[in-house]
């Protein structure tokens, strides 16, 4: 049995406590905007929020989050609406990747916008090279530039 609160809600498992936090995301709960890239934690398509930290949910064990609170990219907007808001909003992340639109093909985005979201929560105002060693994920499309321009506009604003 795994218990864990995943975007506000409290979650209780029958599930093996060796498997990897993803596939209880996307098999178990059915939140499927968190996405299997690599399996080895080096993409980054994985990741989510463990008590706002980001963190690859690949090899992340659900034993590892027992009692936790996880964050996936399905609650990110709800979670920042707040409880009085009748419907969820983009948080200012995802506007940014509108207007500068960041994404091509997209796979890589949820993960890529979960560790931005970290970031500028931990850090409002970071540097290019701040940038570049916390968004350590893997884009085939090379949306680099956009998402540092994105980052960089919510830093500046």
């Amino acid at each position: 049995m795994a218990t864990f609160r995943v975007n506000g809600f409290e979650q209780n498992l029958d599930i093996e406590p060796e498997m990897p936090l993803l596939w209880a995301l996307r098999d178990e709960l059915g939140m499927t905007g968190t996405k299997f890239g690599c399996g080895i934690a080096s993409c980054g398509a994985c990741t989510v929020h463990v008590n706002g930290r980001a963190v690859r949910s690949c090899t992340t064990p659900v034993s590892a989050v027992e009692g936790q609170d996880i964050t996936t990219i399905e609650g990110l907007a709800s979670m920042a609406a707040g409880a009085n808001a009748s419907a969820p909003s983009l948080t200012a992340v995802q506007q940014a990747w509108i207007d500068h639109q960041v994404p091509q093909c997209g796979y890589c985005q949820s993960g890529m916008i979960m560790a931005a979201s970290a970031l500028l929560a931990s850090n409002p105002n970071p540097s290019d090279a701040e940038i570049d060693s916390s968004i350590t994920n893997v884009c085939r499309c090379g949306s680099y530039p956009r998402v540092r321009k994105a980052i960089r506009s919510l830093a500046t604003a």
